[in-house]
C-alpha cells in the first residue's frame, strides 16, 4: 500500500494537514505519523492513523520506520521553530534541525521514498530590498531558523540531481483560525493572533506589541498571514503536483494583502467587542519592518487561497475560541 509519512505531526499546522487529508479521500491507513512528541499533542492524532514514536536523530527509528510502512511520499514538518531562541541557541537550530532533514533523506534514498513536501519559511527571504516577495527574491536569512531552512533547501537540490528525490518547498509565515478541535497550543505561545484572542477573552491580563519605529504607518511590523484552511490545501495539492509532474517546485503561500500588528489588535477588539490593555515593547533586532508576499506564482500552478481578507481569518478564529477554549 502507498503510504504517505508526516514529521512532527502533532503540532498546529501539521495536524490540520493529516485531518484535511483524511477529509480528501485519503485512507486513515496510508498516513503515517512519526513525532517525538516534545512539543506535539498526541490527542489531536485522528483515530486509525498508524503513529510512530520516534526521533528524528536516531537513523534506525526512522529508517525502519520508512521501511516498514513502504513510505512513498513524505510531508516533512519537523524543526525547531522559535526565531527568538534561534539567536539565543543557534547550535540548537543548526545542529537538530539539519541532522534530522538529513537523517530523513538518506532513509528516503535508501528505501525509494520518492517525493517530499518541506514546510519551509519566508525567514529564508531576511529583509528584502522591495516588496511583495517573490519566488526570485534572493534568500538572505538574518536568523539561524532561517539559515537552517534554507540550508535544507538548497540539500533538496542536490538530492533531486543525484538521487531525483522530487521535492515541493512552501514558503509560508503566519497562520491562523482552528478546525477539528485543534488550536495553537504552543509553549512559550509567541504568535500574535492566538495571545491577542486570549487577551479579549480574559485568559491573560494584556498583550505585549512590539512598537517603536518600524518603518510602517502605523509603526507596528507588518506580516502576511494566511488562514490554515489554505495551508492544508496546498500540502495536499503538493503531493497531487509531485505526482502528476515529478518535478522540484517551491511556492510562497501568502495572501499579498500586509496587516500590522496594530490593525489585528483593533481587529480582534471589534470583533470581539471587548478592550484589554496593550503593553508596548521595543522592536526586536531580528524583526524586517514588513513581509509581504507575492503569490501568483502558487495562484497560477498550485493552488488559490479560499480565504479572502484578514478580517474573516480572525473572525473565523475568535469565534472558534469563544465557543471550544
Amino acid at each position: 500500500m502507498r503510504r504517505i509519512l508526516v514529521t512532527w505531526w502533532a503540532g498546529y499546522i501539521w495536524s490540520h494537514t493529516v485531518h484535511y487529508l483524511i477529509s480528501q479521500w485519503v485512507n486513515p491507513n496510508q498516513i503515517v505519523v512519526f513525532d517525538n512528541l516534545i512539543y506535539g499533542h498526541k490527542e489531536y492524532l485522528p483515530q486509525w492513523v498508524i503513529f510512530i514514536k520516534g526521533d528524528l536523530l536516531n537513523k534506525k527509528e526512522i529508517f525502519e520506520c520508512i521501511e516498514e510502512y513502504k513510505i512513498d511520499s513524505v510531508i516533512h514538518f519537523a524543526a525547531y521553530a522559535y526565531v527568538w531562541e534561534s539567536m539565543e541557541n543557534p547550535w540548537k537550530y543548526f545542529e537538530n534541525n539539519i541532522v534530522w532533514w538529513l537523517n530523513l533523506l538518506e532513509g528516503m534514498v535508501k528505501y525509494w521514498a520518492k517525493y517530499i513536501v518541506f514546510s519551509s519559511t519566508c525567514a529564508t527571504y531576511g529583509i528584502p530590498a522591495q516588496m511583495p516577495i517573490s519566488e526570485s527574491t534572493p534568500q538572505k536569512p538574518i536568523n539561524p531558523y532561517g539559515e537552517s531552512k534554507l540550508i535544507f533547501e538548497k540539500i533538496l537540490d542536490w538530492y533531486d540531481k543525484i538521487y531525483w528525490i522530487k521535492s515541493v518547498r512552501l514558503r509560508y509565515f503566519n497562520a491562523a483560525w482552528a478546525e477539528f478541535g485543534i488550536w495553537e497550543n504552543h509553549n512559550p505561545e509567541t504568535h500574535i493572533i492566538p495571545l491577542v484572542i486570549d487577551a479579549a477573552l480574559w485568559k491573560r491580563d494584556s498583550i505585549k506589541i512590539f512598537w517603536d519605529d518600524y518603518d510602517t504607518p502605523d509603526w507596528t511590523n507588518i506580516r502576511d498571514y494566511i488562514h490554515v484552511k489554505d495551508l492544508w490545501d496546498a500540502h495536499f495539492k503538493s503531493l497531487k503536483y509531485l505526482e502528476n509532474w515529478w518535478k522540484t517546485d517551491y511556492f510562497n503561500l501568502w495572501t499579498w494583502i500586509g496587516t500590522s500588528v496594530k490593525e489585528i489588535v483593533d481587529l480582534v477588539k471589534m470583533i470581539s467587542w471587548r478592550d484589554f490593555k496593550v503593553v508596548i515593547e521595543w522592536r526586536r533586532l531580528w524583526d524586517p519592518d514588513s513581509l509581504v508576499a507575492d503569490n501568483r506564482k502558487a495562484i497560477d500552478i498550485l493552488w488559490r487561497n479560499i480565504t479572502k481578507s484578514m478580517e474573516e481569518t480572525i473572525s473565523d478564529a475568535y469565534s472558534w475560541a469563544k465557543n471550544f477554549l
